[in-house]
């Protein structure tokens, strides 16, 4: 008996299963696929994507496969330069695909322990007081303490339990393919350029990773109902670009829509939903892998502490609370985004507002951490500013912060000396140590990285202790 199914193995999934192995939790991934697609809808990481990967200690194992981009805002096809000041200490994106990011997270997770199952397909789910059974095509029955669907926009996992997915349908839909051009690049560039000006849902560009002639092209579709081809590709770009410039030998050919919902709940009793399985909204803005890797990273340790006992009341319960605001917010966003993509003469108007607005600094800045989630806080109550806030990777004299991260416990950073995680020590380390970068005297971070408590009263501490890492044990 598994302590948690995870059915998906997506990055949402791996990401999961490498924060629950972190804290020794038994873990299955069924995946229904046989192998994985190479299909790349996801194209990279946001900024916090990127701090998560280096509070886990595997941001260099990205680094070595990917490029860093910085490009503000991205909102709605407008590009800006990168704004000044953003809170991060890694201020730029990778863009890796996502073939790529499963391929590392999937090493991780079987490092770390995880079983990975392929083929598996859940068609069934049954849950008690003392656990989930669940139920796969081939008629396997598997018992674990709770499930966790990270099985995409179509969840059988939401299906079952009955979760709405309340929202819009599609109106507008999009060809997505991967193919090799063979017309010069700089033509390429300069006729998409040329394109972009008014209808910023077209594009064609080189393969991120590297293979000559490849590229990644996108479109408005023809015909909803039909598997796409390579002769719609040919007429699509030859209609709003004048040319098919040559496409030929296509690797991937698919389509999405701007559908936008959210699931109504993200827990069921023991069953919890995560990325595309709890949201789906169109991929503008690059959000859609993050927003998944940033649920799990949310609810890894979250359900660990549940598995392994020392869970406070309602700490479970709190990744819905805190989680679907996020996601609220990022589908509104998208709905903004596919406004301003409009070819009609008022979203051209109001993209060319939203452009202006954006050369003033501070719009930028918001906007930008708004799409790479820096500026993310959870209502944790009143308190210091920086409650419910991740805390970025100062430098301490001893080093980076997010070095001291990498086994996924809570840390108290106390520069006071003063301070003791005295009965907590099991779960939160204790680092006494000094940082140029800030004015408080002490943090206790969650194990996500986020601001539990700041200050120094050693009676609010112990509070803050008990509210997140459950009671005091010895």
């Amino acid at each position: 008996m598994s302590d948690v199914i995870v059915v998906g193995g997506g990055p949402t999934g791996l990401m999961l299963a490498c924060e629950l192995r972190l804290h020794a939790v038994r873990v299955l991934v069924l995946e229904r696929l046989t192998a994985p697609t190479g299909q790349s809808r996801g194209q990279g990481l946001h900024a916090r994507s990127v701090e998560m990967m280096d509070q886990r200690g595997l941001l260099g194992r990205f680094l070595a496969v990917s490029e860093k981009f910085q490009v503000g805002g991205l909102f709605g096809g407008i590009m800006k330069p990168w704004p000044d000041r953003l809170d991060t200490a890694h201020p730029y994106g990778l863009a890796t695909p996502q073939p790529v990011t499963e391929r590392l997270l999937e090493a991780r997770a079987r490092e770390l322990g995880t079983e990975i199952r392929r083929g598996c397909d859940v068609v069934g789910l049954d849950q008690d007081e003392d656990g989930v059974t669940v139920e796969l095509a081939d008629g396997t029955r598997l018992r674990s303490r709770y499930v966790v669907g990270c099985d995409g926009g179509r969840s059988t996992v939401r299906a079952l339990l009955g979760v709405g997915f309340p929202g819009e349908p599609a109106k507008v839909e999009t060809l997505l393919g991967e193919m090799e051009l063979t017309e010069d690049p700089a033509t390429v560039a300069a006729v998409v350029a040329r394109v972009r000006r008014t209808q910023l849902r077209f594009g064609a560009a080189p393969d991120a990773g590297g293979k000559e002639g490849v590229y990644r092209v996108v479109g408005p579709a023809e015909d909803r109902a039909a598997a796409p081809t390579l002769e719609e590709f040919r007429r699509r770009l030859r209609a709003v670009a004048g040319t098919d410039f040559g496409a030929h030998s296509p690797r991937r050919l698919s389509r999405f829509g701007d559908a936008t919902r959210q699931a109504e709940r993200y827990r069921v009793g023991r069953v919890l939903l995560a990325g595309d399985a709890a949201h789906i909204h169109p991929p503008t803005g690059g959000q859609g892998l993050n927003l998944g890797v940033q649920d799990a990273f949310n609810l890894g340790w979250k359900l660990a502490a549940e598995v392994n006992g020392w869970a406070p009341d309602g700490l479970l319960d709190s990744y819905h609370t805190e989680r679907h605001p996020v996601g609220a917010r990022v589908l509104d966003g998208t709905r903004a985004q596919i406004t301003l993509l409009g070819t009609d003469p008022g979203p051209a108007a109001l993209r060319a507002l939203f452009s202006t607005l954006m050369d003033f600094e501070e719009v930028n800045r918001y906007v930008t951490g708004m799409i790479t989630a820096v500026d993310v806080r959870y209502d944790l109550g009143e308190g210091h500013e920086l409650l419910g806030r991740r805390m970025r990777d100062v430098e301490l004299e001893r080093g980076p912060l997010y070095g001291l991260m990498h086994e996924g416990r809570g840390l108290l950073l106390d520069r006071t000396g003063g301070l003791s995680v005295a009965g907590w020590a099991d779960r939160v380390d204790h680092v006494v140590d000094h940082s140029e970068e800030l004015d408080v005297p002490a943090v206790l971070l969650r194990p996500d990285g986020h601001v539990a408590w700041a200050g120094e009263d050693r009676g609010e501490l112990l509070g803050a202790l008990s509210t997140w890492f459950g009671a005091a044990t010895g």
